[in-house]
């Protein structure tokens, strides 16, 4: 481990003031269960590291008119136990319920997992899927931007020096809806997934497709949304065959790498495989009352 300077703001002025002071050789750290890793094997060596524990404003999850609103510092656990998510997320609630190892979920948080920008972990793909939003936060005031361009490139995203992501917006899910979060996990829980997958799907009285979301993780240096597959079954009823056609147009959509978890022509073929089955399993979670005339 690298020698470094720590810092306990307790303010985002501070941590502002900090950032201003530092510049590039600063670094943030929430959960640290990214960072930490990256310092030891010298993937980064800040000489200051500015912790936002302190930071209490940035720790509280909240229901809102058009959805939930979650502070970045909240840890995974905490997002996972959480009432209002549970009841009015629940596809969030079983994602972050699917991440490793509760070790790891009552240190890693929300916020830094997304600021990371690692396309292997589980939370983008539902994220995106729900369309949610995070709140960039810098000196000069707020900006929202879609978590689905968050993610610029691997371990890239769109917050830039200076500034903080500090909530992340979710909206609720669809009335009517059923949703479903898969991955592949043929190691440890642990590790991360071979391929996730995230589908969100509701329908019309009868029985054709009113809208669905399929959003993939592992598949590429980014989350990736597949949006051809959705079109493809928009508006056309759900029988197995129209799912299974959408689900082998994911196969042009992702770029896996190749690494120990698979090939990318493996990951390929685990993605048409898992989209078909999430949304088949979400199909099946649509609530009976919101399927009678």
């Amino acid at each position: 481990m690298i020698d470094f300077e720590y810092h306990a703001p307790t303010s985002l002025v501070q941590v502002f003031e900090l950032l201003d002071q530092y510049g590039d050789d600063a670094r943030i750290m929430s959960g640290g269960t990214a960072l930490v890793i990256q310092m030891k094997q010298r993937l980064s060596q800040p000489g200051h590291v500015v912790g936002l524990r302190g930071v209490t404003s940035l720790n509280s999850i909240e229901s809102t008119p058009t959805g939930i609103k979650i502070g970045a510092l909240c840890t995974q656990r905490q997002v996972e136990n959480s009432i209002a998510v549970v009841e009015g997320l629940p596809l969030l609630a079983d994602t972050f319920r699917k991440v490793a190892t509760p070790r790891i979920r009552n240190m890693a948080t929300i916020g830094g997992g997304l600021v990371n920008g690692d396309p292997n972990q589980d939370p983008p793909p539902s994220l995106i899927a729900l369309g949610a939003s995070a709140v960039i936060t810098s000196k000069s005031g707020e900006r929202t931007v879609p978590v689905e361009e968050l993610f610029i490139d691997y371990y890239e995203t769109d917050v830039q020096p200076g500034e903080v992501l500090t909530s992340v917006l979710v909206p609720k899910a669809p009335v009517g809806s059923g949703s479903a979060y898969l991955k592949f996990l043929p190691r440890t829980a642990d590790d991360y997934g071979t391929v996730s997958v995230a589908s969100i799907v509701s329908k019309e009285q009868d029985d054709t497709c009113k809208d669905v979301r399929i959003v993939l993780g592992s598949a590429g240096v980014t989350p990736i949304r597949a949006t051809n597959a959705e079109d493809s079954l928009r508006g056309k009823p759900l029988t197995d065959e129209n799912i299974r056609v959408a689900a082998a147009m994911v196969k042009d959509a992702v770029d896996p790498l190749d690494d120990f978890r698979g090939s990318a022509e493996y990951k390929t073929d685990m993605a048409e495989v898992f989209a078909r089955r999430a949304v088949e399993q979400a199909i099946s979670a649509i609530p009976a009352e919101s399927q009678l005339a």
